[in-house]
């Protein structure tokens, strides 16, 4: 990913924070025919050493056999993204923009499908994503999760390396950011209105006067 040094992040908490509240990602792998893309939920699992991202696709979806042919894979995790108008410069002669936030991963998949480790792949997905369903899972019949268990294949992909940009107007002059935080405040569209809630949250804009 082409990251200019304003845009860049090194920190990994920051990454790691992004990446978990930004967990529906998008999967891309290498095929004799060319990329090849799956839309997917995932969840985390951090050790001492290593990142790991898990997840499962449809046993319909090729990608799985894909990734078992070519393990190598990349994980784009976005957030909030929006235009940025050069009305909030101080010159008149100055481009429009996008502000936006992304953790490109990449790494190599493993995949599986014995149902106990689908089983405990979907443990560590519910209580990401809806914590009150753990009760109705423990009720579904053997039959049942067995039938739907033989529709999915699980993938661990074990990370390599992250790359982090955060292109949120950091090569600004703190006034212009903060003209940019008001006008993105003032958008109905959330997504737009994240834009700003995330550029205060990394300090930019006017330093207010103690």
């Amino acid at each position: 990913m082409y990251i200019p040094e304003h845009f860049r992040i090194e920190d990994r908490a920051t990454a790691l924070a992004f990446m978990r509240a930004n967990p529906f990602a998008i999967l891309v792998s290498t095929t004799n025919d060319g990329l090849f893309a799956t839309h997917v939920p995932v969840v985390l699992r951090e050790t001492a050493e290593q990142l790991f991202i898990r997840g499962h696709v449809a046993k319909a979806n090729p990608h799985w056999r894909y990734l078992e042919s070519q393990p190598e894979c990349l994980m784009i995790f976005h957030g909030p993204h929006a235009y940025i108008s050069p009305k909030n410069y101080n010159t008149h002669e100055n481009v429009p923009t996008w502000n936006y936030a992304a953790v490109h991963a990449y790494g190599h998949a493993r995949m599986y499908s014995a149902p106990n480790d689908l089983v405990a792949m979907l443990h560590e997905l519910i209580p990401t994503f809806e914590a009150a369903y753990a009760e109705q899972f423990s009720t579904l019949s053997e039959t049942y999760l067995s039938r739907n268990l033989s529709h999915i294949v699980g993938f661990e992909i074990t990370v390599t390396k992250l790359e982090t940009k955060f292109k949120l107007s950091q090569n600004r002059m703190h006034d212009e950011q903060q003209r940019v935080i008001e006008s993105l405040s003032a958008s109905d569209d959330t997504t737009i209105s994240a834009v700003a809630q995330l550029m205060r949250d990394r300090k930019l804009g006017l330093k207010k006067e103690s």
